[in-house]
């Protein structure tokens, strides 16, 4: 699981976490390190002045590949916050087939509910393992009679002092044991988030109802191994009231809920488009502006208010730009940041320099199958030079281009990994030239190849 940062740290702290991640891009991490401290200030302040403080939304204008999500990403999962990525794309107008933008809140409220039960289960690790043992042991151990004498009552304690030990090692995994299985978890917002809320909350009660019916009928023999995974669950439901979570993941998504609306471009009408008379994508912006103003949308964790939620869009605005948008959503995000484009030297820094970068990725993969890859110098910059043409050549994908062409170079070592096992596999610029030189000379199958 990843390592949680502090909450309070400084944005020049957080542009240093994200450092590690992602190469460039300085003004956009600026930007959003500022965002997500004044988030921290604002719950400083009292009461009464923090509701007025609003977060400042975020638009990112730049190409595919140039790094807006991950950004975004990165930032939710390290400092375990709510975060839900939507295209724009994707949603329709109220009345239409298709997914509501409502449904982007309730995704959120899922993801919020999610990370509390984590965050508890790691909080009360002890006692769920202690939960675990007791149960596993007191089914392993015949049952001590009502009224048993003191002595079988201290021979009992004995068995049990035996087992724990014995359960602490391993020793008891191998053994069969009958537990109940859990009752299968049911979407009760329904596919996609689509179901009215009215409509989800008589379906939860229902499953409510029938699993509290079927939550001792249903056993099954497993190994003490297997069970300890069933049981975890079980005693999460045990340990834990349901009604304090949903209570613990509102609080959370209203204090450091973020959304990452992607492809805004993608809704955006210009002026000169034959697409104007097209309602549709209007729609789904005015759609959007209660959301990101602030409203309350009910989810199954309750009613969330979206006044203090951070919206991060962003779009490459290649056939429309921002002020193509309707004027009260373009009002809703008051800070714009640019992305630049990838460079061969850019491309070069993100295939060797992040902490979980594509060149340590691929060696990990391969020392699964006990081959060493060594990557030499002029073999990297030649991956980034060969990266960089492409991308100028055909649609600019930016990064992700790191990623075709690695799987190109790659590729038959990878299929063939059984034959070199136990071998050092040196990846030279002889080796990248083989493989690439005469796909990116032609540039008809560059574009189908890379």
């Amino acid at each position: 699981m990843s390592t949680v940062i502090p909450t309070n740290l400084t944005p020049k702290e957080i542009v240093a976490f994200l450092d590690k991640y992602v190469i460039g891009q300085g003004n956009a991490k600026k930007t959003i390190a500022v965002a997500l401290r004044n988030r921290y200030r604002r719950l400083q302040l009292d009461p009464e002045l923090q509701r007025d403080v609003m977060p400042k939304n975020i638009l990112m204008i730049g190409s595919t590949g140039v790094g807006k999500t991950e950004i975004a990403r990165r930032l939710s999962t390290m400092m375990r916050l709510p975060f839900v990525k939507v295209e724009a794309s994707k949603f329709t107008e109220v009345g239409f087939v298709g997914r509501d933008v409502e449904s982007m809140i309730r995704d959120l409220s899922a993801n919020a509910l999610s990370l509390v039960r984590e965050e508890q289960n790691e909080l009360n690790k002890e006692k769920i393992e202690a939960y675990i043992e007791n149960k596993i042991i007191e089914k392993l151990l015949p049952p001590l009679p009502t009224g048993a004498s003191e002595q079988k009552q201290a021979d009992y304690e004995a068995s049990f002092v035996k087992m724990q030990e014995k359960f602490a090692k391993g020793e008891l995994d191998h053994l069969k044991i009958e537990v109940d299985m859990p009752t299968p978890t049911i979407d009760v917002m329904g596919a996609g988030g689509n179901m009215p809320p009215e409509m989800a909350n008589v379906q939860e009660s229902i499953i409510k109802v029938i699993g509290g019916i079927n939550k001792k009928g249903k056993k099954k023999e497993v190994t003490v191994k297997q069970a300890k995974s069933i049981l975890a669950q079980e005693a999460s439901s045990e340990l834990f009231d349901e009604e304090k979570l949903k209570d613990l993941a509102l609080k959370k998504i209203e204090e450091g809920g973020i959304v990452f609306i992607d492809e805004i471009d993608k809704i955006a009408v210009p002026a000169n488009s034959s697409s104007r008379q097209d309602p549709s994508k209007e729609g789904v912006q005015r759609d959007l502006l209660p959301i990101v103003e602030g409203s309350n949308v009910q989810t199954r964790i309750g009613q969330v208010k979206t006044d203090h939620i951070l919206f991060i869009s962003a779009g490459a605005f290649h056939l429309s730009k921002p002020s193509d948008l309707i004027p009260e959503l373009q009002g809703r995000f008051p800070l714009r940041v640019e992305l630049d484009s990838l460079d061969e030297e850019a491309l070069y820094r993100i295939l060797t320099e992040p902490q979980n970068s594509l060149i340590k990725q691929y060696k990990a993969l391969l020392s699964v199958e006990d081959v060493e890859l060594v990557f030499e110098e002029e073999a990297l910059r030649a991956i980034a030079q060969y990266s960089a043409i492409a991308n100028e050549k055909t649609e600019d994908i930016g990064a992700r281009r790191l990623h075709t062409i690695m799987e190109k170079i790659v590729e038959d070592i990878s299929f063939n990994a059984d034959e070199f096992a136990g071998q050092t596999i040196n990846i030279d610029l002889k080796l990248i030239d083989e493989k690439l030189e005469k796909v990116v000379d032609d540039e008809d199958t560059t574009r189908y190849i890379l």
